[in-house]
């Protein structure tokens, strides 16, 4: 669990008067992350690449006489993680036969729910990259095995449709932008179709989770860290699958498939099989080698779909020989990130993974990056001003290979100030828009700066009850009520239960949208690959997507300010393109209904 911090985002404006515990991070603090002068200046944990994977039993051998501790074997990448004593270590293990390259396994990615105050601006998302989920409110100062179903129970036959609904459906305007109501009456997704959260877990313990939980293929490839995750739940400091201690995987899974049961909510594919791949910790961030081995678990286990709402830490761009103000170690580092990333990534699609990730949260234009400086974020108090190449950066995952990028809209239609957006439209930066939620939506109406604006789905209770919103008996407290936070009690086949539901915003909340219509797609249209096998490649997806997708327009004269709603020049975003496609719809709004008969 994590030990309670003060958050604080872009702009230096913390949350009033509050501590909470168990929050999505946005930056490592002094709180939460350990410090040091320089990046790999104390022991620790390394990742080393291969040069080829055929070298990795070679490359093995020579760390152990190095005298390193081998944590874990990725061949099919070749990437190697070990424990070493020796703060140098990276500098050696890129001195061995067939290393291609070697780096301290920190931060590479951290998940983007960030609780902000009323007034602060958003930051970077769980992408998280795209990732930073942001909270604001007017209140708070291949398949390799048989396509069977895993659930712990599933009470109704694979695919067809209905036009039932859930009791705060009614609360999803998101589902109506992307026509999903409509869409299962003609399909509400096949149990046979996985789809991976790769995230900070799952809590496949909620009620409108659970129907849906793949437990035998769900996998947890973190190990808590005392040091910025807080005291570990367990003596192996390994938690369950079905546990998320942060939160922000758990709404993204409810987006994506929450059950259609009469209880709660549901989800753009509300049948599908919803399998855990965690690579997050629980303060949010995303090491190297975790990511890495989910993404090629993801290809191995035969899932169709996976969202990314996390983008690769410690640094918000990683260059291409680093940029000009980093270390030489700064940017092996970075360059370790980019060939990995790249390998993994292209090994899930080659899977038969379509790979789906959120655009950011840091109201950036991707072709032309400001200057960074919140890298590096861990350790604490390393980073510096850094200029970024767009030629030779990226924002990993969601500018690697074969990912769909997504932005984030509010009710409106419009992009959420926070979203980040392209000029550039060859870049393949962007292809999706999806609702993300945006707080400050409905200016001039009762609905400005409403929690309603937001995204809500399904939240573990324990988070909440670390972070005070929900009290020892289960009551939405005062603080809870002010975050629009919500408890439900009913019958789940015969069972009493209690679910609960937050409202997040950032496009953390846009990819899942985009990746259950992928989930609905597979469902319609997959087909049966062999004697045992079921699905869709990816390109076959993609292509769906993007051309069932709605079509939106740039704004009239193609910019956009928000000054109208309190946000400063840095926000004012400039839209290029056709209502066809363009660089803050991408191909345009993402249609579930589309999606199924398309």
């Amino acid at each position: 669990m994590r030990r309670p911090r003060i958050l604080a985002a872009t702009g230096a404006v913390a949350l009033a008067a509050m501590t909470l515990g168990a929050t999505p991070a946005t930056r490592a603090t002094a709180a939460t992350a350990p410090r040091s002068t320089a990046a790999g200046t104390t022991p620790g944990s390394f990742a080393v690449l291969a040069e080829r994977t055929a070298d990795v039993d070679r490359v093995v051998r020579g760390l152990r006489a190095e005298g390193a501790t081998v944590l874990t074997v990725n061949r099919a990448i070749g990437l190697v993680t070990v424990r070493s004593a020796r703060a140098d270590f990276a500098r050696t293990a890129r001195g061995l036969d067939g290393v291609r390259g070697a780096a301290r396994d920190g931060v590479v990615g951290r998940s983007p729910d960030a609780r902000v105050g009323r007034d602060a601006g958003p930051t970077r998302d769980v992408r998280p990259n795209r990732d930073d989920v942001l909270r604001e409110n007017q209140a708070a100062a291949r398949p390799v095995a048989a396509r069977t179903t895993n659930r712990t129970t599933v009470a109704r036959p694979p695919g067809g449709g209905s036009t039932s609904s859930d009791p705060l459906d009614a609360k999803l305007w998101g589902m109506d932008m992307i026509h999903a109501e409509a869409a299962h009456a003609i399909e509400l997704g096949d149990p046979r179709v996985r789809v991976g959260v790769m995230d900070t877990g799952v809590d496949g313990r909620h009620p409108d989770l659970a129907e849906n939980f793949d437990r035998r293929l769900s996998r947890n490839f973190t190990t808590d860290i005392p040091a910025v995750d807080g005291p570990c739940e367990s003596t192996s400091c390994k938690d369950p699958v079905d546990r998320d201690d942060n939160g922000h995987g758990t709404h993204v899974a409810g987006t994506i498939g929450a059950s259609l049961n009469g209880f709660g909510l549901s989800g753009v594919a509300p049948r599908v099989d919803l399998v855990n791949v965690r690579a997050g910790q629980d303060s949010g961030f995303f090491f190297l080698g975790p990511t890495a081995n989910a993404l090629t678990y993801s290809g191995d286990a035969g899932l169709d779909v996976v969202n990314m709402s996390f983008y690769v830490d410690p640094w918000l761009y990683s260059c291409e020989g680093g940029a000009p103000e980093d270390s030489p170690e700064q940017a092996a580092e970075q360059d370790l990130v980019i060939e990995t990333m790249q390998r993994a990534l292209a090994y899930a699609h080659g899977k038969g993974v379509t790979l789906v990730g959120a655009l950011g949260n840091n109201h950036e234009d991707l072709a032309a990056p400001r200057t960074d400086t919140s890298s590096p974020d861990y350790p604490g108090g390393t980073e510096h001003p850094r200029t970024i190449d767009n030629a030779t950066c990226w924002d990993l995952p969601v500018e690697g290979p074969y990912v769909i990028g997504v932005s984030s809209l509010g009710p409106s239609g419009r992009k959420s100030d926070f979203s980040n957006h392209t000029t550039d439209l060859a870049s393949d930066e962007i292809e999706l828009s999806a609702p993300g939620g945006w707080f400050r939506d409905g200016l001039g109406t009762p609905t400005y700066r409403t929690n309603g604006n937001q995204i809500l789905s399904t939240a573990p209770l324990h988070v909440l009850r670390s972070e005070g919103q929900v009290d020892a008996g289960g009551n939405v407290t005062p603080l809870g009520q002010s975050f629009g936070t919500t408890r439900q009690c009913g019958t789940v086949d015969g069972v009493s239960v209690c679910g609960y539901y937050q409202y997040l915003q950032g496009t953390s909340m846009a990819a899942p949208h985009a990746a259950g219509v992928a989930a609905l797609a597979v469902s319609a249209h997959g087909q049966r690959i062999g004697r045992l096998g079921f699905g869709l490649a990816p390109a076959r997806v993609r292509g769906i997507l993007l051309d069932s997708a709605t079509d939106h327009a740039c704004p009239v004269g193609g910019v956009q300010s928000y000054a109208d709603v309190g946000r400063d020049a840095e926000f004012t975003a400039t839209c290029t393109g056709t209502a066809a496609f363009n660089g803050f719809y991408g191909a345009g709004i993402v249609d579930a209904l589309g999606a199924v008969t398309g």
